[in-house]
């Protein structure tokens, strides 16, 4: 089911158009570091506590996308997940929102369900790989029965997401096996329109 947010009160859409220009700021960290440029923040009660980028070409590991980047970091703060907070069976994030500039995709949506977030806030969709309804809706599945949904809702710096992945994509990927040459590639500007506000899933 999709619906609009057109009826939330301004001054909480500027709150979530803040929280996403840093996740801006993460993906143009990433970009810079020849990652994959995907940015995130989790806010809980009006603050960050964490803030992360993709970091799999650094790490040569293909997990290390942004988002569990920032759940490792809050999971290994105590000051963030107390002490038998996890043996107790709550949720470490039920009550805080992820702010992310793409789509999660399939992956880190489950570990986002099962670490209970509250809600998810993202800029472009995943069309490949998506887990919040692009290509699975795994934030609202079935699959999940133990583990509770979390709404899904985009559009915050769509444009800005798309065209930050662009510019990596016509960049030469140093760590491929066998890099390919990329030196005729332009940079398309011209973005797919879609509705004008924001949507949740």
């Amino acid at each position: 089911m999709v619906s609009s947010d057109a009826n939330y009160p301004e001054e909480v859409l500027d709150e979530h158009m803040s929280w996403m220009l840093q996740a801006m700021e993460m993906a143009e960290e990433a970009l810079a570091a020849s990652e994959v440029p995907v940015g995130c923040v989790f806010v809980r009660d009006g603050k960050a506590i964490a803030k992360a980028r993709n970091r799999t070409n650094e790490l040569r590991n293909a997990t290390r996308h942004a988002e569990l980047e920032a759940i490792d970091t809050i999971l290994a703060d105590p000051t963030l997940t107390p002490p038998g907070l996890l043996a107790s069976g709550a949720y470490p994030l039920a009550d805080t929102t992820l702010y992310v500039t793409v789509e999660p995709c399939i992956m880190c949506a489950s570990a986002l369900r099962q670490v209970g977030i509250k809600r998810v806030f993202y800029g472009c969709a995943n069309e490949r790989f998506g887990g919040c309804g692009s290509v699975l809706g795994v934030n609202m599945s079935l699959w999940h029965p133990k583990h509770p949904p979390f709404d899904a809702t985009d559009g915050y710096c769509r444009e800005e997401a798309i065209m930050i992945l662009r510019r990596f994509y016509i960049t030469e990927n140093t760590n491929a096996p066998t890099p390919r040459s990329k030196t005729n590639r332009v940079l398309k500007t011209d973005i797919p329109s879609r509705e004008s506000t924001p949507r949740h899933k």
